[in-house]
């Protein structure tokens, strides 16, 4: 079954005829596209790019709708960056991706910005990820999104994404732009100094570098006061995205866009430690109707002698609107996660529903689910080392089981009103 996400009754009533022959162009505009999508030899590359480096590709939004996208820098002055004290605000660097009009003859975007990839590339085989460190050009992954393209009218859902710890918002390209194709607006934030490699429009009097980098070294679960600020700035970068879209005429967004915001119907979803973070948020703020979490932990590690955790105030008093928790069943920290997820799920009753993924591992919700299995093949990742990572599970079963859950479930409880 494909769900798409309804249009608001409050759709531009003026725009209804223009929008209906707008869907039927998107059909046929995608399509021709997505013939003349760039060779090899046409994609970006960056400065570490090796000829024969593997290109790496992503699948293709299953939704009937083109897919635009554009990146937004954000400053919130009220606060100094957690990870960072000569940097006296904190930056965002965020992607919208949109339902469009059409795409003819618009290229679509990286799936990493190309300064951003080259960095990724450096500091991603430091990771517990131990991906390949040569044979991969990072910077040649296209996405299927489209910056300039007009946005298709009508008054649609919001989605604000938050990715893994550590995870740039680009490794969560295809299941946002999914989610796009079908009617939503997908707001994807990278979170400075914990995000991989942030690419920005430009340097600062008080940031030199145009590409900032994380400051973990290893996984921050194993280092409680990291972990902590970690998810406590996820939150607080969130609750200020939230606010912003707000008043989204103060927004850089394409034309036509701030109109289609329906923040009447607004969901929130992230892996990991974005996963943590939007669960807490969904409970602080009012704003939110729904929320997924994809294998994130709902309280803080152990940071005193008899090993106790703290748990996180949406664990201790539960939630009061839908919130999904979705898992896979060969995480190695199921136990440590477990305990979280039984005591939210005890405090809310029917508000709480979980799923797990067989034969997937941790980072199954990602980019990765379909990229991994490209570096298998090409030698640059082993068998056990892939599985690790995303499980043996085959990305035609694992990306659509993915984008059938999160889609679903945001379809059901994001209808308009």
């Amino acid at each position: 079954m494909t769900y798409d996400f309804s249009i608001s009754r409050r759709a531009v009533t003026r725009s209804a005829l223009l929008g209906s022959a707008a869907l039927v162009l998107g059909v046929g505009s995608r399509r021709a596209h997505a013939d003349s999508r760039p060779t090899a030899a046409d994609r970006p590359t960056t400065a570490d790019s090796v000829p024969g480096d593997a290109v790496l590709t992503l699948p293709a939004p299953t939704g009937r709708h083109p897919v635009g996208c554009q990146s937004v820098y954000l400053v919130d002055g009220s606060r100094r960056d957690p990870w960072d004290p000569a940097i006296p605000v904190r930056e965002l660097m965020l992607t919208v991706f949109y339902p469009a009009r059409e795409a003819t003859g618009l290229p679509p975007a990286p799936q990493l910005p190309p300064q951003a990839a080259s960095v990724f590339g450096q500091v991603t085989p430091r990771s517990p990820l131990h991906l390949p460190a040569a044979g991969v050009d990072w910077g040649a992954t296209l996405s299927h999104s489209h910056p300039g393209a007009a946005a298709l009218p009508g008054r649609r859902p919001v989605l604000v994404h938050s990715p893994g710890g550590g995870d740039p918002r680009g490794l969560g390209t295809l299941l946002a732009e999914d989610l796009a194709s079908h009617g939503a607006v997908v707001v994807s934030v990278d979170h400075p100094g914990d995000a991989a490699a942030v690419e920005f429009p430009g340097v600062t009097t008080f940031r030199d570098e145009q590409t900032r980098t994380t400051v973990f070294r290893g996984d921050p679960r194993d280092q409680p006061a990291v972990a902590h600020t970690m998810i406590d700035a996820r939150i607080a970068d969130l609750h200020f995205v939230l606010d912003r879209l707000g008043r989204p005429a103060d927004l850089p967004l394409p034309p036509g866009l701030a109109e289609a915001l329906d923040l009447r119907r607004v969901g929130v979803y992230g892996h990991s430690a974005g996963g943590s973070a939007v669960a807490e948020v969904m409970y602080e703020n009012r704003r939110v109707r729904a929320g997924i979490n994809l294998e994130g932990y709902l309280d803080y590690p152990p940071a005193t002698p008899d090993g106790s955790a703290e748990p996180f105030p949406v664990t201790v008093d539960g939630v009061d609107r839908p919130l999904l928790l979705l898992g896979t069943d060969e995480f190695d920290r199921r136990p440590e996660l477990d305990r979280s997820w039984s005591a939210v799920a005890a405090r809310s009753g029917r508000w709480v529903r979980s799923m797990r993924i067989a034969d997937a591992n941790h980072w199954v919700f990602t980019d990765y689910a379909a990229m991994l299995p490209q570096l298998q093949a090409a030698g640059l990742m082993t068998a056990v080392g892939r599985d690790k990572v995303i499980g043996d599970i085959d990305p035609t079963v694992s990306v659509p089981k993915v984008r059938h859950a999160v889609r679903g479930f945001f379809a059901r409880h994001l209808a308009a009103r």
